[in-house]
């Protein structure tokens, strides 16, 4: 009775002691006092209050069973790997570790446990250190232990040792989880070959050892291997599931393979995944690539809660396929949802703003990015810096450049790009010069802003040096290139060096001949175009820019008979020329204006009065008509009136009628005339205000009677 009463009294004040206490669970402390007072400890005795740890994430619990474990003598191997398991899954992966590294031996379990955990845990190197400790203390790794540590090594010839044991053991063969962690493994690595090899070699093969791979052939851009690994796939009778079909359908749409495409979307349907999200999103992605948008709109009707990335799918692939108005307006539909963009998603929808030239509603998407916080990051910025850049602000485009967090190609070449289009050659062959400091490996994009920079500033004979230096260091050159090039001799005179750069092209296509056409209509070389024509046409028969570009230069040179010759056949082949059309933004809202097509107007009256107001204080300050610049054979009064009405003249004056304040922005569909250049230089010392056109080759700035390419365009 004595050693009983003692005994109660001693709980008694233990759980007094407890309640008292700041840390720890009161019902595991209560229960391990009654275990206390009782001798007799089993394996089974602790096991259900380390599952009410578990269940409540106690770690001062599981401190607690750990002290009653060893003042009861509970065997410390098992109750170690107990104490472990019960660490880990409360997620205390310090204590599980201190727990581990104080037992005396250690089951292969235990070990395998700690490795799992901090890999998930995204702790790659203490996993891969963790497993070296093991191979040191000769515990021999089983298929647990592999297909967990083959997903950690970030160093391949250590990942290559432990391919080694793997077949040491006889693992790799005979054991799917460790084949599939393999091919995942070298698929990080940009192995595909290897990859491959394992997925031979493995005896038994199952649809996630060979979606790893296929995934690898994607990710890799060998999407060819990725549609042939999906076929064989199919031959070896393994059904595919959602991430097979979602990696395949990206390589079809990568390599435009609407062929293969609609059949694995067959297959989806038959296989009933065509509901899953994944292979949706890539089912939409595949035919916006393949420019079938239509398709892709109805598959994302059918998709009832899309996520970030189905959203940003969409929206680029609009932007892609030239649907800016459209994307923009998903884009708007998606805020709407509360759906939020990730910098993918706005670096898309800055491209369409950018594409239309859409100031005020890229400054809109600009704020959303400053709101997330997206700012500084490179896909969101480069969007910004190309915005700004398409929208004539060079300024702005540097101020987002210069905050950005990482510096790459992408960025560089986005600045370097607006430089060129801005005329602000100097600057963005500094940017050329940063990079390559910067030991950043050019590509054609930034081979392309280096020479149109020089082309945009007349800096030919830098562009030449360029050209040479990008040809003798093996730099891969495109038809785009050779292009610009010949731009940039054909506008500085030099023809013949032109031509002769053209015969270097293995296959020279029709815009390189047909730019050097342009060259000869500049210089009124008429002899030099007459026989670039028949060679062109010999191409392209009746191609419709080279007949223009003939009809225009006998109109400049007073060769009348020959331009009706030219129309009267352009007529016979039906052909029509593109209107010259002007864009200007006012109040958010654009207005379109046509050359010669001022009375259709709605506001014609003012538009026509104020213009009349503006030719005369133009004149006043010496504008003088450059009749040259009519391809039409008519009286000189009609050739004034016609100049009058360009389309980006009715555009400046119907901007300076409606008072918009700040820069006007003139967006033009042909490249500006040299009487229009002319006119507008004088009007923006007339209104004391920045005019902004962007013609279809570059921008102008014109300001206080000066324009920004200094009158070479």
């Amino acid at each position: 009775m004595r050693r009983d009463r003692s005994t109660g009294l001693i709980v008694v004040s233990r759980i007094s002691s407890f309640l008292t206490s700041k840390g720890g669970n009161f019902r595991i402390q209560f229960r391990l006092l009654c275990i206390a007072s009782n001798s007799l400890t089993t394996t089974h005795t602790f096991s259900p209050l380390l599952k009410q740890c578990i269940d409540e994430k106690s770690l001062p619990g599981i401190k607690t069973i750990q002290a009653q474990m060893i003042k009861s003598g509970f065997p410390i191997q098992l109750s170690g790997s107990k104490l472990v398991d019960a660490s880990l899954k409360c997620g205390e992966i310090g204590y599980a570790r201190k727990v581990f590294d104080e037992m005396p031996e250690r089951h292969i379990v235990t070990w395998n446990s700690l490795i799992s955990w901090f890999i998930k845990c995204r702790r790659s190197k203490e996993a891969v250190e963790m497993y070296r400790l093991m191979i040191m203390n000769s515990v021999l790794p089983d298929e647990y232990t592999l297909s967990s540590v083959f997903k950690a090594f970030s160093d391949l010839r250590e990942a290559q040792r432990s391919h080694g044991v793997a077949v040491v053991l006889g693992l790799e063969v005979g054991n799917v989880f460790v084949g599939s962690a393999l091919v995942d493994m070298y698929v990080k690595f940009g192995k595909t070959r290897e990859a491959k090899l394992v997925l031979d070699r493995v005896e038994e093969k199952d649809v996630v050892l060979i979606t790893a791979l296929i995934v690898g052939y994607s990710q890799k851009g060998e999407d060819v291997e990725a549609v042939k690994a999906f076929k064989s796939m199919l031959v070896e009778g393994v059904q595919p599931n959602e991430y097979t079909y979602a990696s395949v359908l990206i390589s079809c749409g990568n390599l435009k393979d609407v062929s293969n495409g609609k059949l694995i979307h067959g297959l989806m349907i038959k296989s009933g995944f065509d509901s899953a999200l994944g292979s949706q999103t890539s089912l939409l992605t595949m035919y916006l690539r393949c420019s079938l948008v239509d398709d892709s709109l109805w598959i994302f009707k059918c998709i009832e809660y899309p996520n970030q990335v189905t959203w940003t799918s969409l929206v680029s692939g609009l932007v892609l396929n030239g649907r800016e108005e459209m994307a923009l307006i998903e884009f708007r539909n998606m805020m709407r949802d509360s759906v939020k963009p990730n910098s993918f998603t706005l670096s898309g929808a800055l491209r369409g703003c950018s594409n239309l030239a859409m100031f005020e509603e890229g400054r809109q998407v600009h704020g959303i990015v400053l709101k997330y916080g997206l700012d500084r990051d490179k896909y969101s910025g480069s969007g910004l810096i190309d915005l700004y850049g398409k929208c004539g602000c060079s300024d702005m485009a540097r101020l987002v450049f210069d905050t950005l967090n990482e510096v790459d190609v992408i960025s560089l070449n986005t600045m370097m790009y607006s430089y060129a289009q801005n005329g602000l050659g100097r600057e963005a062959l500094e940017l050329f010069e940063r990079m390559v400091n910067l030991g950043l490996q050019a590509n054609d994009v930034t081979v392309l802003s280096v020479l149109l920079a020089c082309n945009n500033s007349g800096l030919v004979d830098e562009g030449c040096e360029f050209f040479d230096s990008f040809r003798k260091n093996k730099v891969v050159l495109t038809n785009d290139h050779y292009a610009c090039m010949v731009d940039m001799l054909g506008r500085a005179g030099r023809l013949e060096e032109a031509e002769l750069l053209i015969n270097e092209v293995v296959n020279p296509d029709l815009v390189l001949w047909r730019t050097l056409l342009s060259g000869c209509k500049l210089h009124r070389n008429v002899e030099m175009a007459e026989r670039l024509k028949r060679k062109i046409l010999e191409i392209a028969p009746g191609d419709e820019g080279t007949l223009i570009l003939m009809s225009n230069l006998y109109a400049s040179t007073g060769r009348w008979k020959r331009v009706i010759e030219m129309k009267s056949d352009m007529r016979g082949m039906k052909l029509k020329k593109s209107p010259a059309m002007s864009w200007v933004e006012v109040d958010r809202e654009r207005y379109t204006f046509m050359a010669g097509d001022l009375f259709s107007h709605p506001n014609s009256d003012q538009i026509f009065e104020t213009l009349e107001e503006l030719m005369k204080k133009a004149k006043d300050l010496g504008y003088v008509e450059d009749k040259s610049c009519v391809f039409q054979d008519m009286e000189e009064s009609a050739k004034e009136r016609s100049l009058h009405q360009h389309s980006e003249k009715l555009a400046i004056a119907f901007a300076v009628w409606r008072n918009v304040g700040g820069s006007i922005r003139i967006l033009k569909n042909l490249r500006v005339c040299v009487d229009c250049h002319s006119w507008i230089k004088i009007v923006s010392r007339v209104i004391k205000r920045e005019i902004i056109c962007r013609d279809s080759k570059r921008f102008h700035h014109f300001r206080d009677g000066s324009c920004s390419c200094r009158d070479y365009w």
